[in-house]
């Protein structure tokens, strides 16, 4: 099966700027949409972003203008690049992979933002 492995997440104070980064390894033929989720607790699970293998985009509005996702298809890993962070940035954020119809998660990586 397809493995994925979050890193770059920490504490950073409002304003401040964080690049995570998922890397993706194991079974790969041909990985399609990567996306990015998070979340918060008590709260649901959210999308944050995605790209397709394409390099189509599509972010929620709460983060559009805000948050930068690409990917490097040689090296099977996708970044989300985080900017202008707020305190209600603060979640989980889990990297996902689609392969032949299979999804894939990561075991996540903290993002705290203080106010």
């Amino acid at each position: 099966q397809v493995q994925l492995v979050e890193s770059g997440g920490g504490l950073v104070q409002a304003g401040g700027s964080l690049r995570l980064s998922c890397a993706a390894s194991g079974s790969i033929f041909s990985i399609n949409a990567m996306a990015w989720y998070r979340q918060a607790p008590g709260k649901q699970r959210e999308l944050v972003a995605r790209i397709t293998k394409g390099g189509f985009r599509n972010y929620a509005d709460s983060v559009k203008g805000r948050f930068t996702v690409s990917r490097d298809n040689a090296k099977n890993t996708v970044y989300l690049q985080m900017n202008s962070l707020k305190p209600d940035d603060t979640a989980v954020y889990y990297c996902n992979a689609d392969q032949f119809s299979d999804n894939f998660w990561g075991q996540g990586t903290q993002v705290t933002v203080s106010s």
